[in-house]
């Protein structure tokens, strides 16, 4: 195939702990070149990117219209492929360096805890592509859902009194977010669960944020920016909030909990354990 020189995996599974497989990237000018048609886009398996760009673009492990009707399909493309791919953009232009000198997922769950440190840039866009890329493997078609592991239903029940009454508490959390920005549920550094929110494209792995956020490793999020449901619920946030649970990929963040949060580890945002088309 004359596209085989571009296919790579940044980060193979292996059997050792805390390896993942790395989410299949796609470099826009790369399926361009190969008019790749929007729609497949957002599945490919495989993963293109450009020489000199360290990030890219990751593909979504379903179709763009596969959150119908809770997330339209049109909002999708627009939102992947050019609100995420613009902070990708940002992100390599800014040119950061990492400690494996990677840009694979766990370099960029990595790059979070010293991206206010490294400049405007980074923290925007470095934000913005980490936000982003685990908000979309954190999520899963309706008709697919699931419920938390054992052990992280338990732990909700504990700390908040039911999976609901944690729903109610995240909205509030959303839903209380000025402007744009994310609401999130983590894990704190005492070992319990907890929600907060950030501003813009920050989140609470981020230190020396100039504004108060609990300290978490976030194992769920949900985009509050308008650009992630205008398009279908105008300026009904409340609306937008309460269908996100309709497609939560409960498998993946037990797994982003069991596997990392828990360890205090931050969570690379690949596909795996999420039981994704990808992984079939």
């Amino acid at each position: 195939s004359s596209v085989q020189p571009f296919l790579h995996e940044a980060v193979r599974r292996t059997s050792e702990p805390g390896r993942e497989r790395c989410i299949p990237h796609a470099s826009r000018s790369m399926v361009r070149s190969l008019r790749v048609a929007p729609p497949l886009c957002g599945v490919l398996l495989a993963s293109f990117s450009s020489a000199e760009d360290l990030f890219s673009l990751p593909a979504l492990p379903y179709s763009y219209d596969a959150l119908e009707p809770h997330i339209d399909a049109e909002t999708m493309k627009i939102h992947h492929g050019k609100h995420h791919a613009a902070y990708v953009a940002g992100l390599n232009a800014a040119a950061p360096k990492t400690e494996s000198g990677e840009g694979d997922a766990l370099a960029l769950a990595a790059l979070q805890k010293t991206a206010v440190k490294k400049g405007t840039a980074v923290r925007n866009h470095g934000g913005g592509h980490y936000n982003h890329a685990l908000f979309w493997v954190n999520l899963e078609p309706a008709a697919s859902s699931s419920e938390p592991s054992p052990d992280l239903g338990a732990d909700i029940d504990d700390k908040f009194g039911s999976l609901e009454k944690m729903q109610e508490e995240f909205a509030k959390a959303a839903m209380g977010r000025f402007g744009s920005g994310w609401a999130w549920l983590g894990v704190k550094p005492d070992g319990s669960l907890g929600i907060t929110s950030t501003a813009n494209q920050d989140n609470p792995l981020m230190e020396g944020l100039e504004y108060a956020v609990e300290p978490m490793i976030p194992i769920l999020g949900l985009d509050v920016w308008e650009h992630a449901y205008y398009l279908k619920y105008q300026n009904k946030r409340a609306d937008y909030v309460k269908a996100f649970w309709n497609l939560v990929n409960w498998k993946k963040v037990s797994r982003n909990y069991d596997a990392y949060a828990k360890k205090g580890t931050p969570v690379p945002p690949t596909p795996t354990g999420g039981g994704h088309a990808t992984e079939l």
